[in-house]
């Protein structure tokens, strides 16, 4: 596997579809704001998206993939695998529309629950309504997923990458519509217009990748679903999954409830914070775990350790060569970001600048959300699923005492921080387990050229701070000073991050070039770094 190609297509693609996010987040914050209608419906939002990230693209992908893959490796003529694919979406199917119904009925407790026992003022039926058109997304998307799985065991990213894309555009087109139909001035309606466009898209998604994993040549008839042996064994797999690669997930569900009980405008917030801090997390992170777990299945299936070991050497460098010169620039950049893409409309000054406290809360995380999404598939591909779920408990236990510590005092810039803090902590015990047991370490040479990495950001981060101010005035002006002044901005960061990194060595040119080759991870585990 070609790892910095794979990673390049997923990456770029993943680009694109955050691209339209920004635009799709700038629309929101201008028309919605951040009054009670965009809480109602960011919930509504998030509560589809959290299952879904925690079920199918992080657990289900993570127990699907090594089961596939061994189903790939044992008969060339993938009938075994193809049997496999089958009755797991029979089981599947049922189970998802089983519990989307159940959810959909219990939604008005659930939505009780959230808001700080009906306390917090969300509790309505207009909310409850929103989540109910939403929640049918979670079951397409989870669908979608399988057949993203197969694809992506097949070394086929690009279809799956670009699908979100259309969840954006979707979601783009129905705030174009309700400005048609109301002029932007009936935020209720602009929500429930989002709500179906939300519940079209995973439609949408789903024919997509459908269309993409039949031209493979697989087909997906449903027939009565059956608790066969590989069907009970992804079960035992997913189970323990939902925890181990949910962690940041879960923690989001969790922040649900410290914000039905924090003031109006929270859910907002942190929403929008989050979009600046997962442009890296989705870019990177996810990009290369997808993109390493089939490759890691295959060298431990071959019983290739030093294979294993070089492919998430490479994996880290080339994550934390973008992800923590992304986390600096994020921190000491966040006002002016924020500022840029988010104030106007009905989204004020003081909107934009408990934004920006939450996002330089937020990225202190980054590199170790980063760091688990590439440690994980360590565990996931030897079939261990048990580890992650002890380092996830206790990065839970940590999120929730820090919530109860610092939001009394902090607020939600507190929530954010806290959710960063449990991240390296579940990093550290994944690293720790993984090294105690022989599958991985840190070689001296990685942790010089992460030293390298963080220097060059830190002389980033020196130019950034100097730099910031002198755009004061236009970071909030006409549409061509913001952009004119945030290019700038970040083309002035970015050019010093590379020259420094260039300089230092932080940039393995020897690396870079091998993993452009052919087959790049077997010939790096092969040839060594």
């Amino acid at each position: 596997m070609n790892l910095l190609k794979s990673t390049g297509t997923i990456a770029g693609l993943t680009l694109v579809s955050r691209i339209f996010g920004f635009v799709r987040d700038i629309m929101l914050a201008r028309i919605l704001g951040a009054g009670a209608a965009a809480d109602a419906w960011q919930l509504a939002f998030q509560l589809p998206n959290i299952f879904r990230r925690l079920f199918a693209e992080g657990a289900f992908s993570a127990a699907f993939v090594p089961l596939f893959n061994r189903k790939i490796e044992a008969d060339d003529d993938r009938t075994a695998a193809q049997t496999f694919v089958i009755e797991v979406l029979s089981v599947f199917v049922p189970l998802l529309l089983l519990f989307s119904a159940i959810m959909m009925l219990v939604m008005p407790g659930i939505i009780w629950l959230i808001d700080d026992f009906g306390r917090g003022g969300r509790t309505s039926d207009f909310s409850i309504s929103l989540a109910r058109i939403t929640f049918p997304y979670l079951g397409l998307i989870s669908v979608t997923t399988l057949f993203a799985a197969i694809l992506n065991s097949l070394s086929r990213f690009a279809a799956a990458a670009a699908a979100p894309i259309m969840l954006n555009i979707c979601m783009i087109t129905a705030l174009l519509a309700a400005y048609i139909f109301n002029d932007g001035s009936d935020p209720r309606q602009t929500a429930y217009f989002l709500a179906l466009a939300v519940a079209t898209a995973g439609l949408v998604q789903m024919l997509w990748l459908y269309y993409w994993a039949r031209k493979t040549g697989f087909r997906f008839p449903l027939k009565m679903p059956r608790f066969n042996a590989d069907v009970k064994e992804l079960g035992i797999l997913i189970l323990p999954a939902v925890f181990g690669a949910g962690i940041y997930q879960i923690s989001r569900f969790i922040d649900l409830f410290f914000l039905g009980r924090l003031p109006e405008g929270s859910f907002v917030y942190l929403a929008m914070a989050d979009r600046l801090n997962q442009l890296p997390l989705g870019i990177i992170g996810i990009a290369l775990g997808t993109a390493i777990l089939p490759a890691l299945s295959r060298f431990i299936a071959k019983n290739d350790q030093g294979g294993a070991q070089r492919l998430q050497s490479n994996a880290i460098e080339l994550g934390m060569l973008l992800t923590i010169p992304a986390a600096i620039a994020l921190f000491f950049a966040a006002g002016p970001l924020v500022t840029s893409f988010y104030v106007g409309g009905n989204f004020t000054p003081a909107d934009g600048q408990t934004t920006s406290a939450v996002v330089a809360a937020l990225v202190v995380g980054l590199p170790a959300y980063v760091l688990v999404k590439v440690l994980i598939p360590g565990f996931f591909a030897r079939k261990d699923t048990k580890t992650p779920v002890y380092t996830a408990a206790i990065s839970l236990l940590v999120n929730i005492a820090l919530n109860l510590l610092l939001i009394p005092v902090y607020g939600i810039q507190g929530l954010a921080f806290a959710g960063a803090i449990a991240a390296w902590c579940n990093c550290a015990m994944l690293y720790t387990m993984l090294h105690r047991r022989g599958h991985f370490h840190l070689e001296w040479t990685l942790l010089l050229r992460i030293g390298r990495i963080t220097l060059s950001a830190a002389g980033m981060a020196a130019v950034l701070i100097y730099a910031a101010p002198i755009g004061e005035g236009l970071y909030d002006g006409t549409m061509a000073q913001r952009i004119g002044s945030i290019t700038a901005l970040v083309s002035v960061g970015g050019l010093v991050y590379a020259a420094l990194a260039w300089l230092t060595g932080a940039i393995d040119r020897d690396k870079i070039t091998m993993l452009t080759k052919k087959k790049a991870a077997e010939e790096a585990a092969s040839e060594g770094s």
